[in-house]
């Protein structure tokens, strides 16, 4: 399936934006993560969401205002994708107390689960 674009990208990166605003300091959501948090954009199936979705999110940050916390958007390996700006990245986050281990986070310990979710870290499963 070729690349395709959301269907009214201004709209579709304009609520990107908007979450990525509510994201705590010292707190990271992964691409794939905040496209699940939006409503699925008019005319896109679901499935067809699940494979771009976290695509457009990365084309959204890539453009965004400089009021949203780009830098608090990793990728869900807890890595920061290899691009221009990723050691500005890394040192931002760095700076708001995230911890790297062999160049990841542990997102149990930094993830936002969302609005609504507070800024408290996910707790690990004991079962």
């Amino acid at each position: 399936m070729d690349y395709i674009l959301p269907p009214d990208q201004q709209v579709y990166y304009e609520q990107v934006w908007q979450l990525v605003r509510q994201v705590p300091y010292g707190k990271v959501v992964t691409y794939g993560q905040v496209a699940q948090m939006l409503p699925l954009p008019a005319g896109v199936d679901a499935e067809q969401y699940k494979i771009f979705g976290s695509r457009w999110v990365g084309s959204a940050m890539a453009v965004c205002p400089g009021d949203v916390p780009w830098q608090r958007v990793i990728n869900a390996q807890g890595k920061i994708s290899e691009r221009a700006g990723a050691l500005k990245q890394r040192q931002l986050l760095e700076g708001e107390g995230l911890v790297f281990v062999k160049d990841r986070v542990n997102l149990k310990v930094y993830q936002w689960l969302g609005p609504g979710h507070g800024d408290e870290a996910r707790q690990a499963r004991l079962f």
